[in-house]
């Protein structure tokens, strides 16, 4: 291809002009500017969030984790994972639990949340943050959780197979499971107890 190039040297196009399209993250929203109350887990209520991605990344299943109980919601994706696909599947899981464990959701620089962080808070009310690029540690317990999540969600497969009955299950599963971190409490059984203390 070079050879057609009166300069026989390929084109780059600048670098400003590429960061130019991709949507930015507010400065007030990097993770640098959460509140102090998330960083220790001590306050239930703030969720860590991602996608797995099937084969080829054309299938994805979303995933949130409460950070104090480890406690997963997996988000049906069967028509793909964009920003609108994500906010709905959003919108559609995690008002189901009580509005005293909505209040936040951090999530990687991805399009798929980047694009969506406005109408996720109104619809959930959960304010939404992001981590530093390439910081998987930063969302650790959602890193976890997704690495578990693959006895059954395997990589190279395609994700679009698995309905909302199979993601149910794995969620029980991994919700149902005995952690050292919480004192050999299931992420069920912690959720339920900070529940039942939050009522006055």
């Amino acid at each position: 291809m070079d050879l057609y190039l009166r300069s026989r040297k390929s084109y780059r196009r600048p670098q400003h002009q590429m960061d130019a399209r991709r949507k930015r993250v507010p400065e007030e929203l990097l993770i640098g500017n959460r509140p102090e109350e998330i960083e220790d887990r001590l306050v239930p209520g703030h969720w860590e969030g991602d996608l797995i991605l099937g084969k080829e990344g054309k299938s994805a299943i979303g995933t949130l984790v409460e950070r104090t109980s480890r406690f997963v919601l997996l988000l049906h994706l069967p028509n793909g994972h964009t920003a609108q696909d994500v906010a709905q599947a959003i919108q559609d899981t995690l008002p189901t639990l009580p509005e005293q464990v909505r209040k936040s959701i951090t999530w990687d620089q991805g399009s798929e949340m980047v694009g969506a962080h406005e109408r996720v808070k109104i619809d959930t009310g959960a304010n939404v943050y992001f981590a530093d690029p390439h910081s998987p540690w930063q969302r650790g317990s959602n890193e976890n959780t997704n690495g578990l999540l693959r006895q059954y969600f395997p990589k190279g497969v395609d994700l679009n197979q698995f309905g909302i009955e199979d993601l149910d299950y794995a969620a029980a599963g991994l919700n149902g499971r005995l952690r050292k971190t919480l004192d050999w409490k299931t992420p069920a059984q912690t959720l339920e107890k900070i529940l039942a203390e939050s009522i006055p």
